[in-house]
């Protein structure tokens, strides 16, 4: 079941609106070679990321951005886009991040987000976990990333005597 936008703004987004099987796209990030290059000198400096003249003999065939400079674009756009303002409560963690192909210099980058699950705590009515899919494409529509994250996400106030 694909979505085009969530009905409500981040702002009033809840637990209870996040929907298993929607499938949201969002955003539009050109990575330049300078914010390439400025990551990947300060948190991962692997020649194929640093050095332009030695990513091009190298088996990228020329530079490409990091996979956590990757992760860090698909963040803010999660955090724009999908995430609730006011709901959003911590994340356990991630799991399976792939990185199936390069970003290069130039690539424009979106996020899809599948949310495949959403539950209610079982020791805290307060709130619920949401299992998500989170992949980034670039413009040719290749998933560059993927992971599956969760996110403990506040019920909207009252709604812990209902059940979802």
């Amino acid at each position: 079941m694909s979505s085009p936008a969530f009905s409500l703004p981040a702002t009033e987004r809840y637990f209870e609106d996040y929907e298993p099987g929607r499938v949201y796209e969002f955003g539009s990030v050109t990575m330049t070679e300078a914010e390439i290059l400025d990551f990947a000198r300060r948190w991962d400096p692997q020649s194929f990321h640093v050095d332009p003249a030695r990513a091009e003999q190298g088996r990228f065939g020329g530079l490409i951005a990091s996979g956590w400079h990757t992760i860090g674009v698909a963040m803010r756009l999660l955090v724009d886009h999908y995430l609730s303002h006011v709901a959003a409560l911590a994340s356990p963690g991630v799991d399976e991040v792939r990185w199936p192909a390069p970003v290069r210099p130039g690539d424009t980058l979106r996020v899809r987000v599948s949310t495949l699950e959403a539950r209610l705590s079982r020791s805290k009515p307060d709130r619920g976990i949401v299992k998500a899919k989170i992949e980034a494409l670039n413009q040719r529509d290749e998933v560059v990333m993927s992971m599956l994250a969760m996110c403990i996400m506040a019920r909207r106030p009252g709604s812990e005597s209902g059940g979802k």
